[in-house]
């Protein structure tokens, strides 16, 4: 049986341009300098260093990373001390449990594990990176720099790191056994935890693992925006796919239709929830997991970004006895973080809370929820009429979507039962003249309406590398009527607490419309959603979403650039 060096060697042997003569002189000089087969291949300039790095993917099944986009926890330094990581070419790149992971540019010297080990007192798992990548990250990574929690929600990298079984398992939940991937120390299962891990640490909100030609490109949404991370072999896709659907409770063996699952994570003593779609392509199964931290549930409307108005508004509405309360906005905009907050105020022993989503977004202890099922004919509709035969207090719908659902909730919250819910549209006075226009009777909407809030994620500039910058005067016109003398606008020049990018975390941007008499007497009139808007302006100081997100370009919370990117004056 070929060895691990035997199978590199054959591979260096089929590479075109390659003489097996130059093979036979690597392993003499190997052998009679005592060095790895690595160094003695790229001594040699057989190959070049990246494609030396494929090879290795290929035939160990490890993946690679690139550095350069990558942020390192400087907790590690004492981990790994430099002097130990410039011996080993290794920089190290997360801990979490008694589990390391780090990256290492020779993965064939087997010595290095366990040197590693024995030094560190940890078990080792690692990516393959670059020599040259390496040792230039290791140049900036052991510089004196400020102390950054790499975990910002709270989450220790030192705690453990575990999967937990599905409510719907947990009466028949067992350990897995014959587990085709060979155990919870197969490579596969290594990948695919130090993909999740560093999603959590990296603060992702969903993971992409796109197959391609060559492998599998593995992607993180950081601050609403897609960020390459790493690449999965092309020997290893099919594996971590497999593993990911046992994981997601998903039917290995179809690969020619969608699905859909789930599974939770327990870190510490947090747990996370993982929402699992499947979509067949061209080069296999894509894969995107959207990371439900219930922590996110009860941090407060100010921590997402709500003003104090804005604030007071929706937390007074929520404790209405009925009527309904509206959140709107585009896909991931955080509409559903804004309705679970405002849920888990109301989420006590006296209330029946019934909620109806597609798909459920958290688990929350103390909640009914109902998870739509179109294929069975369990749609927003039939299921919300079964809600109400439950004596509901509050009930949450997912999202209204036609004139049946919008009828009946709206129904309901005129008979004694709050209602909250999601529309998309652009702008909260929209979403009062969009009602009427699918058909509903203008007097039911003027009277269950309570307040609507339309909302947008905005990115907050990166407080490490925040600079005041001159901006061009063509780029002010749009609010130059805004800007008083002596404003000031900020931006983030990149660094490695911010990937590069300029941002750390992200901002609610709002604008939330009050349903006065006033107002109710506007809809009964058939009047239009701007004149709504102007009314809601004068007489009650609403701020557009405009307004809001060019005061915290004006506080230095984000940049000029995403004023543009999320809204305009004209909303």
């Amino acid at each position: 049986m070929d060895t691990t060096q035997d199978r590199i060697l054959k591979s260096l042997k089929s590479l075109p341009n390659i003489n097996p003569a130059d093979i036979d002189a690597l392993v003499d000089i190997q052998q009679d300098k005592n060095v790895s087969l690595v160094k003695a291949i790229l001594k040699q300039g057989l190959v070049s260093e990246q494609d030396l790095l494929v090879l290795l993917m290929r035939e160990l099944h490890i993946p690679s990373i690139d550095l350069t986009k990558y942020r390192l926890d400087d907790r590690l330094k004492n981990v790994i001390v430099e002097k130990t990581a410039r011996q080993y070419v290794v920089v190290p790149l997360s801990l979490l449990g008694q589990t390391l992971t780090v990256a290492i540019a020779d993965p064939l010297n087997v010595f290095i594990m366990d040197d590693l080990r024995n030094i560190t007192g940890k078990e080792i798992e690692f990516v393959i990176a670059p020599a040259s990548q390496i040792l230039k990250v290791m140049d900036r990574f052991y510089k004196p720099a400020p102390q950054v929690p790499a975990f910002e929600d709270s989450r220790q990298a030192s705690q453990d790191f575990e999967i937990l079984p599905g409510k719907e398992q947990l009466q028949d939940s067992q350990p897995e056994k014959g587990d085709p991937l060979g155990g919870d120390e197969a490579p596969v299962i290594r990948i695919v935890n130090l993909i999740i891990k560093e999603a959590l640490r990296q603060r992702a909100s969903d993971i992409h693992m796109e197959p391609q030609e060559q492998g599998m490109r593995v992607r993180y949404r950081i601050d609403g925006m897609l960020q390459d991370i790493l690449t999965i072999p092309k020997e290893t896709k099919n594996a971590v796919t497999v593993r990911i659907k046992l994981m997601a409770k998903m039917d290995i063996t179809n690969t020619q239709t969608p699905q859909d699952g789930r599974f939770k994570m327990k870190v510490g003593r947090q747990e996370v929830d993982f929402r699992v779609s499947m979509l067949p392509t061209t080069f296999g199964q894509k894969i995107v997991m959207r990371v439900l931290d219930k922590n996110n549930l009860s941090v407060g409307l100010s921590s997402l970004g709500f003003s104090t108005h804005a604030r007071e508004l929706l937390e007074a509405s929520v404790y209405k006895p009925f009527g309904m309360i509206l959140v709107t906005g585009p896909t991931g905009s955080g509409k559903s973080t804004t309705l679970y907050s405002l849920v888990n105020k109301l989420n006590t022993p006296d209330k029946n809370i019934i909620t109806i989503e597609e798909p459920v977004e958290y688990l929350v202890d103390g909640l009914t929820q109902i998870e739509v099922r179109p294929e069975i004919g369990l749609n927003f509709a039939v299921g919300l009429r079964a809600v109400l035969r439950q004596s509901p207090d509050v009930v949450m719908v997912g999202e209204i979507r036609d004139a049946e659902t919008a009828d009946i909730a709206i129904k309901a919250s005129l008979t004694g039962q709050l209602v909250l819910s999601t529309l998309h549209t652009n702008s909260a006075s929209d979403a009062v003249t969009r009602l009427v226009d699918m058909g509903l009777e203008p007097f039911l909407v003027a009277s269950s309406l309570i307040v609507i809030c339309a909302q947008r994620l905005c990115r907050r500039i990166c407080d490490f590398c925040k600079k005041p910058v001159d901006i061009k005067p063509e780029m002010l016109q749009k609010i130059s009527h805004r800007l008083t003398p002596g404003a000031v606008l900020y931006e983030g020049k990149g660094c490695e607490h911010c990937r590069g990018t300029g941002y750390k975390g992200r901002v609610g941007v709002t604008e939330i419309l009050l349903i006065d008499d006033q107002i109710r007497n506007m809809l009964l009139k058939r009047s239009t959603s701007a004149e709504i808007a102007r009314y809601a302006q004068r007489n009650q100081g609403m701020k557009l979403l405009f307004d809001d997100v060019v005061d915290k370009m004006l506080a230095g919370e984000t940049s000029l650039a995403e004023v543009f990117r999320i809204a305009s004056e004209e909303e």
